[in-house]
């Protein structure tokens, strides 16, 4: 039985100078432009390795690593989702904290 693969069109823009290299390289190899553009990315993402990494902190800040902190930040972002938190001040803050 053979596979069916959906197939997606999408338009790309590139530099004058990229599509000049990148035709005198398809030509090198006996092919068309788009055959090679579309062959080159398939392979590079076919080889490429995806990692999602769900620490969500820009710096990678390891707080986020700890189970037990992500699952009270998703139920933070369950609560603020259904309305159930509420605004504090930063007075408030600071009493919390015994600053």
């Amino acid at each position: 039985m053979a596979t069916t693969i959906e197939i997606k069109r999408k338009n790309i823009d590139l530099p004058v100078d990229t599509l000049r290299t990148l035709s005198i390289m398809a030509a090198s190899v006996g092919k068309s432009l788009k055959k090679y553009i579309e062959e080159t990315l398939i392979a590079k993402a076919s080889g490429a390795k995806i990692e999602v990494y769900e620490n969500p902190s820009p710096s990678g800040d390891p707080w986020f690593d700890d189970p037990e902190n992500m699952a009270s930040v998703m139920r933070g972002v369950a609560e603020h989702k259904a309305g159930l938190g509420r605004k504090v001040t930063m007075d408030e803050i600071r009493e919390m904290l015994g600053v």
